[in-house]
């Protein structure tokens, strides 16, 4: 799968942009990630109020080490049916899912705009390539591992190495 890319903004906030193709028509992508029920699959726990202005909320099942998890409020602020979704939240800023179909598939550019201290650069990217990995095989009838995350670490250190 493709790794993702940062653009500095010059705001001074960043955009975390990944690029996959899935092979699955867009009416199948779009309900992943709009449907609280398949999100469950491959994100975590959701609540949507699908129309622009409606809330989207997502708790992560995994927790930090002191046992906390993570929650993010967002309201969904463009909604174009089943091409384009985009959220602004308080934990990753401004998520965007655009799909364009492709043949019998469909391409996916996610992107995520937020303020990212060098700090937590490798760790954000390597948590949506994660989840993306585990979208692409929730389109296959998997489920993730929401709480443990097997695989983050390798994705984690590529990214390590690749900023090295």
């Amino acid at each position: 799968m493709s790794t993702g890319s940062v653009e500095q903004q010059a705001d001074g906030s960043a955009t975390i942009r990944f690029v996959r193709r899935l092979g699955h028509p867009i009416e199948k992508v779009w309900a992943a990630i709009t449907d609280p029920a398949q999100m469950r699959r491959w994100w975590g726990e959701g609540t949507v109020d699908l129309r622009e202005g409606g809330t989207f909320e997502m708790r992560w099942l995994n927790t930090d080490d002191e046992g906390n998890r993570s929650v993010m409020h967002a309201t969904i602020t463009r909604l174009e049916p089943p091409r384009l979704l985009e959220t602004v939240g308080d934990m990753h800023g401004v998520l965007r899912w655009e799909l364009e179909p492709d043949g019998g598939g469909t391409v996916l550019t996610f992107s995520s705009t937020l303020e990212l201290p060098d700090e937590f650069r490798t760790s954000v990217l390597a948590g949506w390539h994660w989840h993306l990995d585990a979208l692409a095989r929730a389109l296959e009838g998997d489920s993730a591992d929401l709480v443990n995350l097997p695989g983050w670490d390798a994705v984690h250190d590529g990214y390590v190495a690749a900023t090295r």
